[in-house]
C-alpha cells in the first residue's frame, strides 16, 4: 500500500510517500511560506531535490503542488493518484474527546476543532491540511494520528492538576502530552532493539529538539510525560520556557503593562535556550561553538538545558521505581554530542558510564552507554512519518 503522509503547520507542510510493504520513503518534501509566496521542495528516493516558488495561498494549493509532483512524468514517482491507497495526517491536540488514531468522519473533524483552543497553532492547519486532501483525492481514506494520544493510559496521578476539580470537568485541564507519535515509535524500537520485555520493561525516552520532551514508559505504556495541557511545559526549549512558576506571569505583566496573550508569546516565541543565549540562538550546533569560545551565556543555556533534561530523567526513574534502558533522539538527541554527555554526567548513580567514542557518532541507531554499565543507553533516530504510516495502514485495513 502507498501511502501519503501529511504533517501540516500554521505556514508549512512537510510530506512523505511511503511504500507500506517495504516502509521505504518514495519520495519527500516540504511546501513552505504558505499563504506568503509559497516554495515546494521535492525529492524522490535515490534523486536530487527539486524546488519551485509559486504562490501557496492555502495548503489547498500547496497539497495541489505536491500531488502534481508526485505524478510527474520526468521525476515522479507515482503514475497516477489512483496509487495512492491513503493518507495519514498528523494533528497535534484531540482534547479529551479524540484520544486514539482514527479514520476521518465528520465526528473526527468535529473533535480536532473542538481542540483548537487547546492547539490554536496547529489544529487549524490540521483541518486545513485534511479538508485539502479530502477536496483534491475524494474517496481516499484520510486517518488522523493524534500527538496526544500516547498520553491518554497516564493514570490519574499523573495526568491530574491540582486545581480545582469544576476546571478539569468543565474544560477537560490535564495532562495530555506531546510528540506521542515519536515517543511511542521509539519506545518500541528500544525494546526490540535491547531484546526487552515489552510486558515488562521500563524505558525513559527523551526526545530533544527545538521542542522537547521526555516520556516514562512502562510495559510498553506512558506513564508519565514531561509536557502537559499544551507543548509549553516541561524541560527547556529552543524557545519555550518550560517548566516555572506560574507567579511570574502575573508578575510580568503587572510590571511591563502587557497582557496574557503577550506573556504566552514570550513564554513560546522568545524563552528557552534562545533567552537564556542572550538570544543568540536555539540552534546547538551555534551554541556549542559559541560555548566553546568563550560565550557564557551559550554555556548557561547548554548547561541548564541538560540540567532539566536530567531531572526528568530521574524523577521517571523514581516514578518507574527504576529504569532498564534510556533513550536519546530528536534532532539534538540524535546528533548532539555534547547534550548527552551533559546528561549522563548526572546520572552516575545509576551505573551508567558513558563510551565516549561511541558519543562523536551522530544520527544513527547505537549503544552510548559502555558494556559494564547497569542501565543501557542508546540514541535512535526517530521516525514519525513512518509510525503513522503504520498506524494509517492498520485502521484501513480494519476497516
Amino acid at each position: 500500500m502507498k501511502v501519503l503522509i501529511v504533517n501540516c503547520g500554521s505556514s508549512s507542510l512537510k510530506y512523505q510517500i511511503i511504500n507500506s510493504d517495504t516502509e521505504q520513503v518514495e519520495a519527500k518534501g516540504l511546501c513552505e511560506r504558505i499563504g506568503i509566496d509559497g516554495r515546494l521542495v521535492y525529492q524522490p528516493a535515490g534523486g536530487e531535490k527539486e524546488i519551485t516558488e509559486a504562490a501557496m495561498p492555502t495548503h489547498s494549493e500547496a497539497i495541489r503542488m505536491v500531488l502534481d509532483a508526485l505524478v510527474n512524468p520526468k521525476t515522479g514517482v507515482l503514475k497516477s493518484l489512483d496509487e495512492v491507497e491513503a493518507i495519514g495526517h498528523r494533528v497535534l491536540h484531540g482534547g479529551a474527546r479524540l484520544t486514539d488514531s482514527a479514520l476521518v468522519n465528520e465526528d473526527v473533524m468535529a473533535a480536532i476543532e473542538e481542540a483548537v483552543d487547546l492547539g490554536p497553532l496547529h489544529n487549524p492547519a490540521n483541518l486545513m491540511g485534511i479538508r485539502a486532501c479530502q477536496k483534491l483525492m475524494p474517496g481516499k481514506p484520510n486517518v488522523v494520528v493524534m500527538d496526544t494520544s500516547f498520553g491518554m493510559t497516564l493514570p490519574a496521578k499523573a495526568y491530574r492538576y491540582a486545581i480545582p476539580t469544576e476546571y478539569y470537568e468543565k474544560y477537560h485541564i490535564r495532562r495530555y502530552g506531546f510528540h506521542g507519535t515519536s515517543h511511542s515509535f521509539v519506545s518500541k524500537e528500544t525494546i526490540k532493539y535491547l531484546h526487552l520485555d515489552p510486558d515488562n520493561s521500563r524505558v525513559i525516552v527523551a526526545h530533544l529538539g527545538n521542542g522537547a520532551s521526555i516520556t516514562a514508559v512502562r510495559n510498553s505504556k506512558c506513564v508519565d510525560t514531561s509536557m502537559g495541557v499544551t507543548p509549553l511545559e516541561g524541560l527547556i526549549m529552543g524557545t519555550r520556557s518550560g517548566d516555572l512558576d506560574p507567579a511570574i506571569l502575573e508578575y510580568i505583566c503587572n510590571h511591563e503593562h502587557i497582557t496574557i496573550s503577550e506573556m504566552n508569546t514570550i513564554l513560546n516565541k522568545k524563552s528557552g535556550v534562545m533567552a537564556l543565549s542572550n538570544n543568540l540562538s536555539s540552534d546547538f550546533r551555534d551554541l556549542e561553538e559559541a560555548m566553546n569560545n568563550g560565550n557564557e551565556a551559550a554555556g548557561l543555556a547548554v548547561e541548564a538545558f541538560s540540567y532539566r533534561v536530567a531531572k526528568y530523567i530521574g524523577a521517571y526513574t523514581a516514578a518507574m521505581n527504576g529504569v532498564d534502558a534510556i533513550t536519546f533522539t530528536g534532532g539534538i538527541g540524535e546528533n548532539a554530542g555534547i547534550v548527552r554527555e551533559k546528561v549522563l554526567s548526572y546520572l552516575g548513580y545509576l551505573g551508567i558510564r558513558i563510551d565516549r567514542e561511541a558519543n562523536k557518532k551522530r544520527g544513527e541507531t547505537f549503544v552510548l552507554s559502555t558494556d559494564d554499565s547497569k542501565v543501557k543507553v542508546i540514541v535512535l533516530p526517530t521516525n514519525e512519518e513512518l509510525a503513522i504510516c503504520r498506524e494509517t495502514v492498520r485502521l484501513v485495513k480494519a476497516e
